[in-house]
């Protein structure tokens, strides 16, 4: 009996290839260059499934395809905002993601980028590469203290809690959290306290880190008027998707000083970035690394992996989410 056809859209660590090689009929992106609408339509009509990431776009139109022999989209990541979901549910597609997996090294690197921010690491960094520094002085690059500070959560799923356990046990933060989700009036985790309102939230915290998945509810919440609410001295983290943040408002806002600094690691249309943000020394800019690790990404692999062998084999995927 043949195997299943599986197209996967980039490549992925070794060991995962190895793994989905020796399950199914697996066709490669041997260069590793991003998708097309045109490569996307290709691998639906080519596959009976196809290993998707965050940099391929499966609009409605793509998913559209016909004839069309794919009947599962493995997602590689935690979050399907680049897949049309009710157009893949129109069509009978499956979709799965690979959630839990990459919650511990998302949550290292929001505290990764809320103290380099917060201690001017990039700023310090670009000085002793460039051989601009002369030697220390007591009123150089002085940043703000982390330890004792409040943190708000905007966000508070698996990698919002992480964070917060990072924050409380590691820095002994006050840690506030903002989820229209959570049941209201409770505290949201032990020593986490909740709060009724996005403006209650920012107004109230020294740090800010976002958690909460792109929805159209979501797409620029933080925008000129909520970061309008920030302190002055505050700063804001991004380790969750991009169009989370309107760029061009926080651009802004920095360059005017309105919020001390901010520290990303997505952005509203990757690759790009907002120019704004580019030449202003109070950003820290990260290419997307939120589970860049060797043992994350094998685990994302393994995940997807199991996803698709249950569909195969006439079972439910665990992660199913379309």
């Amino acid at each position: 009996m043949a195997r299943p056809v599986v197209v996967v859209t980039r490549r992925l660590p070794e060991t995962v290839e190895r793994q989905l090689a020796a399950a199914f009929d697996l066709r490669l992106n041997a260069t590793d260059v991003p998708s097309t609408a045109a490569s996307l339509a290709e691998a639906l009509r080519e596959g009976d499934g196809v290993l998707c990431t965050v940099t391929d776009r499966l609009s409605a139109d793509v998913l559209a395809t016909s004839p069309r022999r794919a009947r599962i989209l493995a997602n590689f990541g935690v979050g399907f905002n680049h897949v049309d979901i009710a157009a893949a549910r129109a069509h009978g597609i499956v979709v799965t993601n690979t959630p839990g997996v990459l919650t511990d090294d998302t949550a290292d690197l929001a505290m990764t980028l809320l103290l380099a921010t917060a201690r001017r690491a990039g700023e310090g960094e670009r000085l002793v590469r460039a051989g601009s520094w002369s030697g220390w002085r007591p009123t150089q690059l002085l940043g703000t203290r982390v330890t004792g500070k409040v943190l708000g959560l905007v966000g508070f799923g698996r990698i919002g809690r992480a964070v917060a356990a990072r924050a409380q046990h590691g820095f002994g933060m006050t840690v506030l959290a903002y989820d229209p989700s959570l049941p209201p009036g409770a505290e949201a985790a032990p020593g986490v306290r909740q709060c009724a309102t996005l403006e209650a939230l920012l107004s109230a915290s020294d740090f800010v880190s976002l958690h909460c998945p792109a929805t159209p509810e979501t797409r620029h919440l933080m925008n000129a008027a909520t970061i309008a609410q920030m302190r002055p001295h505050a700063i804001l983290v991004n380790t969750a998707r991009g169009d989370v943040i309107d760029e061009a408002a926080l651009a802004v806002a920095l360059e005017q000083r309105a919020i001390a600094a901010a520290g990303l690691d997505v952005y509203e249309g990757e690759p790009t970035v907002h120019p704004g943000l580019l030449r202003l020394e109070n950003v820290v800019l990260l290419p997307h690394l939120g589970s860049a690790t060797a043992e994350t990404r094998r685990a994302m692999g393994e995940c997807a992996l199991a996803n698709l062998v249950a569909f195969f084999s006439g079972t439910e995927p665990p992660n199913r989410v379309a």
